[in-house]
């Protein structure tokens, strides 16, 4: 599956001045899997951002995983890495914060808790009811996160404290454009985060920039993303076709 408005990846392609491709990572380059240590990135997708990382200003992957797991799962040298959504890497939870998250998911069967840093997931894709469970888990959460200064966001099959206010992606393709001096920039990804970044290309194409927003189609891929987009592929499989088209 690839659908398009025709003149969006010819208006990049032919677009003057620097230009950068950012991707997601999980549902984008790699498969959704049932644990996140189990991901790998797909088959062919680190040539292809080989030959991008030539031909183009900046090539980058946003992710709101850690740098460390970034750097085994991408290996490509040259490719920026915006781990943690671009947030520092040395900020820390409020104190007793992770217990207490831990206690809410203890009750809850099928939880994995991520401790990231400065932010901490639940993870109910392993619960046997995972609607059930999100419902649980963020009538436990929302209040904890109101109480903590943070936001709770969610995610596919998570649910995440994170820094209140705190750009994520959006601030993260932002920080991108803004460092690299871009004045094209084409986007992919697959989740409701996604969005965000979505909505800073379109007020970059307002200002004037070439912009080409990416959806990559799976089953967990909400409809709002592919309404959104200037082009929709198949999975990681199609993605990896259109960079190596670029």
């Amino acid at each position: 599956m690839e659908s398009s408005k025709p003149r969006a990846l010819a208006a990049f392609a032919a677009a003057e001045g620097r230009a950068g491709v950012l991707v997601d990572f999980d549902g984008s380059l790699s498969p959704i899997v049932a644990r996140p240590e189990l991901a790998r990135i797909r088959e062919g997708a680190r040539d292809a951002l080989a030959r991008l990382v030539g031909r183009y200003a900046v090539v980058a992957v946003v992710s709101g995983r850690t740098r460390t797991e970034l750097e085994t799962l991408i290996g490509v040298p040259g490719v920026r890495l915006a781990a943690l959504y671009g947030m520092d890497d040395d900020t820390t939870l409020p104190d007793g914060l992770e217990d207490r998250v831990r206690a809410i998911a203890a009750a809850i069967p099928g939880i994995r808790i991520e401790h990231k840093g400065g932010s901490i997931a639940a993870h109910f894709r392993g619960a046997s009811d995972p609607e059930a469970a999100e419902a649980a888990l963020a009538a436990g959460l929302a209040p904890l996160a109101a109480e903590a200064g943070m936001d709770l966001i969610g995610g596919k099959k998570v649910l995440e404290l994170v820094p209140a206010g705190r750009p994520l992606k959006d601030g993260a393709v932002e920080r991108i454009v803004e460092d690299a001096g871009l004045g094209a920039v084409l986007y992919a990804g697959d989740d409701q985060a996604d969005l965000r970044a979505f909505a800073v290309l379109d007020r970059l194409a307002a200002a004037g920039l070439v912009t080409v927003k990416v959806a990559v189609h799976g089953p967990e891929t909400p409809s709002a993303l592919r309404t959104a987009a200037d082009v929709v592929v198949d999975g990681p499989a199609g993605l990896v076709d259109l960079l190596r088209r670029l």
